[in-house]
């Protein structure tokens, strides 16, 4: 059975101030995750499916439904607040959506394979789609998962500080837990660090991160209905408060209900959180096409 690919794109871009997830950065007006998608096909996978916000359906189907026909199989999700929140009362002041593992048990009634996930408006590269695609068709199971591992050098901004998951692994490359850095930037010396409430603490360049780009069995969906009753019951009222896919895969992992392989990529991030990055995020992809990585126009 042939992997899905799942994009979340359901969120709206408050850093960067406008709906980044379909702007265009390729020669010929192809959004970020337009070459996810490409690099996906190549590798294997053998649908996508878009999690949005129902608002978005029609123009979702307009930029991208008619390129990717008779190319992949092409299905949406929509995330609404209300959705398996088991007809509780949601708070007025809740405007945005739970997250991105309530984006996830969205899915539930559509993915029944094996899937991965990514960010809608992240550049992962071709090597984490092949290494991937080869667990979700060789090695995933009930109780084994992946997180593709970027090197943290590979993940910075020119144009202020990011957050990263710094992933902490065993000797077999298993995940032990993820410890959620904020403010890392590289100082005027060079190296790599973050800021917490503690001051400054250096990070080793080749740290493993994740950038939400995760491998799991559908039985990944039944985890997260199970943990978001247990968030709801906390956090419901908190307008703030968000159900991320590395707080589900913290419980499973600590909970040894199952393993996450942590899979290091070779591959060269990049991604806009902010205004600023988009000259390098376009200056690199016609780098890469100019390398013969991919051609001008991605559907023709």
């Amino acid at each position: 059975m042939q992997p899905t690919l799942v994009i979340l794109a359901a969120g709206m871009a408050s850093r960067y101030g406008s709906m980044k997830q379909t702007q265009g950065f390729g020669p010929s007006g192809e959004t970020i995750m337009e070459y996810s998608i490409y690099d996906a096909i190549k590798a294997g996978f053998g649908k996508v499916v878009f999690i949005i916000r129902e608002e978005f359906a029609t123009s979702f189907a307009e930029n991208f439904g008619n390129k990717l026909a008779g190319k992949i199989k092409v299905d949406y999700v929509f995330q609404a607040l209300e959705s398996y929140t088991q007809g509780r009362t949601i708070p007025a002041e809740r405007v945005k959506p739970w997250g991105t593992a309530h984006a996830v048990l969205c899915c539930k009634e559509k993915v029944k394979e094996p899937f991965a996930v990514i960010n809608a408006d992240d550049f992962y590269g071709k090597d984490a789609f092949i290494k991937a695609y080869h667990f979700l068709t060789n090695d995933v199971a009930e109780n084994n998962y992946t997180i593709i591992g970027y090197e943290l050098k590979k993940t910075l901004s020119e144009n202020g500080s990011v957050s990263r998951g710094v992933c902490n692994v065993d000797a077999a490359g298993n995940l032990i837990d993820i410890n959620e850095r904020t403010k890392i930037f590289r100082n005027e010396e060079g190296t790599i660090t973050y800021e917490d409430e503690n001051g400054l603490h250096p990070v080793n360049d080749d740290a493993s991160v994740s950038m939400n780009f995760f491998g799991f069995h559908p039985n990944f969906i039944n985890h997260c209905e199970h943990y978001f009753t247990e968030f709801l019951d906390n956090e419901i009222n908190q307008p703030k408060s968000e159900f991320f896919i590395p707080l589900v895969v913290d419980k499973i992992v600590k909970s040894n209900t199952g393993k996450v392989k942590v899979i290091p990529t070779s591959a060269q991030w990049f991604g806009v959180t902010y205004k600023e990055d988009a000259p390098t995020v376009q200056a690199s992809i016609n780098a890469l096409i100019n390398n013969g990585y991919y051609p001008k126009n991605l559907w023709i």
